[in-house]
């Protein structure tokens, strides 16, 4: 099946407003798969064909895995004149569907291994003939022998060229219909070059023919491409890698109690869906009945499962590996956290950072200047005396030896490796050029609450007080969300609370309650009538109980596992660490000196903080702010690259750069690693398409390399680029402390 015929297919895959989705600002969003691309002149030409089209905010194409997103006012444009525009331009758009994962790539790959099976049967047996031709059997006297050799290679070879070379012809026939050029047609233009030139010399007679090259360089070129297309699935996108963990289906719960197959685009808030031991949880929902262990590595990046029970939300794409579970759905499939996930890592596989602009205005000028180049070729050895089919020759290994395929893949390979090694150790890359902004960066400045710590306070000093009051205070808790109330309430949740009368709370003070005529109050020292002491450097409540001496409980917030090993392997990448909090001085100081951080602010606004980024920035520093992404945001915003800890829910209300996930803080070391070596790869890759071009292309021009070895070293350089981009898969990730 072709890419066409995908696109014929009935059902809703044949209609491309099925798949238009709307953005928050109004705008219609849609995924399409564009196959054909295989140089950064077709991204830029798919991009260009788009953004010209009147209505279109945005379009970005991702080369290596063929992925376009695009934005517009869908009151000036509808979803099928995309599809019709990309077509004029000669390329066959799919609108992005889960369930047509790979199958462009198996499909190219299946036709490119038959193409690739046919011209290697061909060349070998071309040769076999041409044997005795090469080494001097056949001699002039033997003229008409000759003749007979040539015309059994044609008969070979030219309908092995017709049929295995169609991915090239293909490809060419439609960007030139489209007044457009790829890099397939000077490849096509080199390969019917050579067979023409080849077929002229037999009907002459000429001594020497170029069958066996001619066949044999669309076999090395078919190699190239197949080889190409394996190594681009293995740097397939992270976002089409979770996209293929969803469940294809869900099984419904009627009203009447009956079960049926669904389609989770179909499932809506409110219904309910039975996921058995060993199923993926088909969407974003809370648990009704059952109790299990779901594997959450997904969203959190944690490798142990997680206990759910009723009432336990869960999500998408997650893993149940205990008992079935009855869950009420709470999102839509479109709105789920695994779809905003989505969502996050397009957009940062798919934008366009500094080093991705620079390789693109270098291939711009590739479609004419390889032209030129050839055409030049041919002039400069007819010029200099050289007999036409020699001039030929090297016009056709310069059109086949300068392709930019190294130089387009340079960067995009590397942001889409490294994004997904990023996504599986549970940090998302929310922003296009966030890892060579991370990758830049000399200073780290952290927050303490729910950064550095979990932002979950606990009671330090339980055994100092007795458990009447402890139950006491646990009980009138129990009616707060205020965090220190909830740690209060969860660590007195096994004694056996009083019961209290006529519970409220006063807003910013504390909760007040009746208890056998006799008035508690619990919640800040003013307001219980206790002292306040802060140099033990935690937060505190107060409880009274009528006339009696008020209690005190104190509470401290728990660090992270692993802060202190992740400031000390920060140190030594050579970072420069900071505190900024806004909390108070004790506890600042207390968790400064056990973390090893010497710099440090307690006290410090939003304002503050932003004031001491400009600081830091005005010293020629390039600062990563670590902060919890919600009261953090304006210091998230100033500093030159950011990374936020976040809860599943909160994944899109931050406005970091980078989201980890997990109450580890290695995932910060890990994308600070990952950054610095994709910087690295990105620097490596360009000099070896930058290296490639240098010395390739003049031999080319000065007649050292034939059209055969043409091929070979084309096909080499975007495959070598490409395998040195998947380096970073191999790269030493960093471990947590229960790793080490």
């Amino acid at each position: 099946m072709n890419d066409a015929a995908v696109i014929a297919e009935d059902g809703p895959g044949a209609d491309p407003e099925f798949f238009v989705r709307e953005t928050e600002d109004g705008q219609a969003r849609l995924d399409l798969v564009v196959a054909g691309m295989h140089c950064a002149g077709c991204l830029r030409k798919v991009e260009g064909a788009l953004k010209n089209l009147d209505g279109v905010e945005y379009a970005r194409a991702n080369l290596s895995t063929k992925r376009v997103a695009v934005r517009w006012n869908p009151s000036r444009l509808k979803a099928r004149a995309i599809i019709h525009a990309l077509a004029e331009t000669g390329f066959t758009a799919v609108p992005f569907d889960p369930k047509l994962l790979g199958t462009l790539d198996e499909q190219e790959s299946r036709s490119l291994l038959k193409a690739l099976g046919v011209s290697g049967f061909a060349a070998a047996n071309v040769m076999l003939v041409s044997v005795s031709v090469w080494s001097g059997l056949v001699t002039d006297m033997d003229a008409t022998t000759r003749s007979f050799f040539h015309w059994v290679s044609a008969l070979i070879a030219l309908p092995a060229i017709a049929y295995a070379g169609q991915p090239f012809f293909r490809s060419a026939l439609k960007a030139l219909r489209a007044k457009t050029m790829n890099m397939d047609v000077p490849i096509a233009l080199a390969v019917i070059l050579a067979t023409t030139m080849s077929l002229v010399q037999t009907m002459v007679n000429a001594r020497h023919v170029y069958f066996d090259a001619s066949v044999t360089l669309l076999f090395f070129l078919l190699i190239g491409r197949y080889l190409d297309v394996q190594a681009r699935a293995k740097a397939c996108s992270a976002a089409e890698n979770l996209l293929g963990l969803r469940a294809t289906a869900a099984t419904l719960i009627a009203p009447d109690g009956t079960h049926r197959s669904i389609a989770i685009e179909n499932l809506e808030p409110g219904m309910k869906v039975l996921v058995v031991a060993g199923g993926r949880i088909p969407a974003d929902g809370e648990i009704l009945t059952g109790m299990s262990e779901v594997d959450t590595s997904l969203v959190t990046g944690e490798s142990l499962p997680e206990q759910v029970k009723p009432g336990t939300p869960v999500f998408a794409g997650t893993l149940n590996l205990g008992a079935p579970l009855i869950i009420r759905v709470t999102k839509r499939d479109d709105d789920s956290l695994l779809a905003e996930i989505v969502r996050l890592m397009e957009t940062a596989e798919q934008g366009r950072a500094r080093y991705v602009r620079i390789a693109d205005r270098a291939a711009r000028i590739y479609s004419p200047a390889v032209h030129i180049m050839a055409a030049a070729t041919l002039a400069l050895w007819f010029a200099l005396g050289a007999p036409w089919e020699t001039s030929f020759t090297y016009a056709i290994s310069v059109l086949i030896i300068t392709c930019p395929c190294a130089l387009g893949l340079a960067v995009p390979v590397v942001q889409v490796v490294a994004t997904g090694r990023l996504l599986r150790r549970g940090v998302l890359v929310k922003a296009p050029d966030g890892l060579e902004r991370l990758a830049q960066a000399d200073t780290i400045v952290f927050d303490k609450t729910g950064t550095l710590t979990l932002g979950r306070p606990h009671l330090v000093n339980g055994n100092e007080v007795a458990q009447t009051d402890i139950a006491l205070g646990a009980a009138i808790a129990a009616s707060s969300r205020h965090p220190l109330a909830i740690a209060l309430a969860a660590h007195g949740k096994e004694l056996l609370p009083p019961l209290l009368e006529d519970v409220h709370e006063e807003p910013g003070m504390g909760l007040e309650a009746q208890l056998d005529g006799e008035t508690i109050r619990l919640g800040n020292a003013e307001y219980a009538g206790g002292e306040q002491r802060d140099m033990h450097g935690g937060s505190e409540l107060w409880l009274r109980r009528g006339n009696r001496a008020p209690v005190c409980f104190r509470f401290e917030d728990t660090p992270r596992p692993d802060a202190k090993e992740v400031i000390n392997a920060l140190k030594a990448r050579g970072f420069a660490v900071e505190l900024l909090s806004g909390d108070r001085e004790p506890a600042v100081q207390r968790l400064a000196e056990t973390l090893g951080i010497t710099v440090w602010r307690a006290g410090a606004r939003p304002a503050a903080k932003i004031a001491r980024l400009e600081e830091l920035t005005k010293e020629g520093h390039k600062v990563a702010m670590v902060g919890d992404g919600l009261n953090d945001a304006p210091a998230l915003r100033a500093a030159h690259v950011s990374i936020s800890p976040a809860d599943a829910a909160d994944v899109s209300q931050t406005a970091a750069d980078f989201i980890f996930q997990g109450a580890r803080l290695t995932p910060v070391v890990e994308a600070v690693d990952v950054a610095r070596k994709a910087r690295t790869l990105v620097f490596e890759n360009f000099g070896l398409a930058l290296a490639y071009n240098a010395i390739a292309v003049p031999l080319a021009v000065a007649g050292y390399v034939t059209p055969l070895v043409a091929a070979v070293a084309m096909s080499s350089s975007s495959i070598t680029v490409t395998l040195n981009s998947l380096r970073l898969n191999l790269a030493r990730r960093a471990k947590s402390p229960r790793e080490s």
